[in-house]
């Protein structure tokens, strides 16, 4: 397979591309939050993959329907925290971001150690906007 940029040419992201792809970790909390499947969904690119433990979900419809469910199961009254950790350069227009946080339950104050995860992203810029080709996360501690 060739590419059109060699990666030891590739400078990596703007300062303000970096900007941009640090805030959808926040954007995503931020849909969480309102329990918004659509918005939710919109984060990913149109045949975007979504892969939670047990779970596979791919393309935006089925990311947005599996939201609603859960938002009204097991995810209700629930939200997110999360914060990138790194951020790898992948080609223009395409980088993978690392995230750490986790899913605080209704009723819980802070993140446990058994639901915090660690993500990986994969992100590309479609019309001037970053979205999610791919997110993916598993427990940060796994059982011993």
């Amino acid at each position: 397979m060739t590419t059109s940029t060699p990666a030891s040419t590739f400078a990596g992201p703007t300062p303000e591309e970096q900007a941009e792809i640090a805030a959808v970790p926040a954007q995503m909390i931020k849909t969480w939050a309102a329990h918004d499947a659509d918005a939710f969904a919109d984060l990913f690119v149109e045949d975007g993959t979504l892969i939670l433990p047990g779970r596979y979900k791919k393309g935006r419809e089925e990311i947005r329907s599996f939201m609603a469910k859960s938002f009204q199961g097991p995810y209700q009254g629930s939200r997110v925290i999360g914060e990138p950790i790194d951020i790898k350069p992948l080609g223009p227009g395409a980088v993978a971001l690392i995230t750490q946080g986790g899913v605080i339950q209704a009723g819980e104050e802070q993140l446990t150690d058994k639901a915090a995860i660690r993500a990986s992203w994969i992100l590309v810029k479609r019309d001037g906007r970053w979205r999610l080709a791919v997110y993916h996360n598993c427990p940060r501690n796994p059982p011993s």
